[in-house]
């Protein structure tokens, strides 16, 4: 299917790797040009080099912190203005609500929810001005069914998602359609993370933890960064037009629910 972004501008965050890089590799591959962005300067340099090379799109690493107003300001510098935003962070560490102070609370929102907001801010208009746009913010399958020892995860995105139902309904007349993907368990650094501290909770090895996570899905199976990707770039695409307000779950049927 052609998507019919060729020759687009994208902004994908947190884009090194993982699912961030997944969603910039689907893109490049549908002809947008990009900016990307992640903390590390050489690992986000190669990846724009790899990204560039083999798609044969435009790709403009900048290396900054997105959830700062410092490392915003910086991404926001390069890309200009966008026709497509793709917003991601990583997520704050599991714990137990007993222990999570206000200001770890602060962080997560500011790191989950506020970032997110911000460069909606910042880049919606432009799109509503050209009539265009699309905007995926990468969120949790933990909206829809949260995940205790992810408390601040759960707290930061839910309130993330408040925002999006009701913003995106009054720029959508404007031809910009705003949804959320929500992951459940993909092969990334994050599952590897959360792998082993089941594992060590549990006094098993990490791929007997692994291996019980998958069990719980259906699939049998975690997703990848390229199954994400792919969902994100229709969720890009000119074919998305009447898509509004949504939050799809991507995480191989793991949440049992009809609706």
């Amino acid at each position: 299917m052609d998507l019919g972004i060729t020759g687009k501008r994208g902004l994908v965050c947190a884009a090194s790797k993982g699912l961030g890089r997944g969603c910039a590799e689907a893109l490049a591959a549908a002809g947008v040009n990009l900016v990307i962005n992640s903390r590390t300067e050489a690992e986000i340099t190669r990846t724009a080099h790899e990204i560039a090379e083999r798609h044969g799109v435009e790709v403009t690493p900048v290396a900054a912190d997105i959830t700062t107003a410092e490392g915003r300001a910086l991404v926001l510098e390069a890309v200009g203005h966008a026709d497509i935003l793709v917003t991601n962070a990583g997520g704050p560490p599991p714990g137990n609500w007993q222990d999570w102070s206000r200001d770890d609370f602060i962080r997560a929102i500011d790191a989950n929810m506020l970032s997110a907001v911000a460069l909606m801010q910042a880049l919606v208009p432009g799109m509503m001005d050209r009539g265009w746009g699309r905007v995926v913010n990468i969120t949790s399958g933990s909206v829809r069914s949260p995940i205790s020892v992810l408390g601040l995860s759960n707290t930061a995105r839910t309130g993330l998602t408040g925002f999006v139902a009701g913003m995106s309904r009054q720029v959508a007349g404007k031809g910009v359609c705003v949804n959320n993907l929500l992951p459940g368990i993909h092969a990334t650094d994050r599952a590897d993370s959360l792998d082993g501290g089941v594992a060590t909770a549990k006094g098993i090895t990490v791929d007997q933890a692994r291996a019980q996570r998958q069990a719980t899905i259906p699939t049998g199976s975690y997703g990848t960064a390229a199954d994400f990707g792919a969902t994100c770039a229709f969720m890009c695409s000119q074919q998305a037009r009447f898509m509004v307000g949504q939050n799809v779950l991507l995480d191989g049927g793991a949440l049992n629910v009809t609706i």
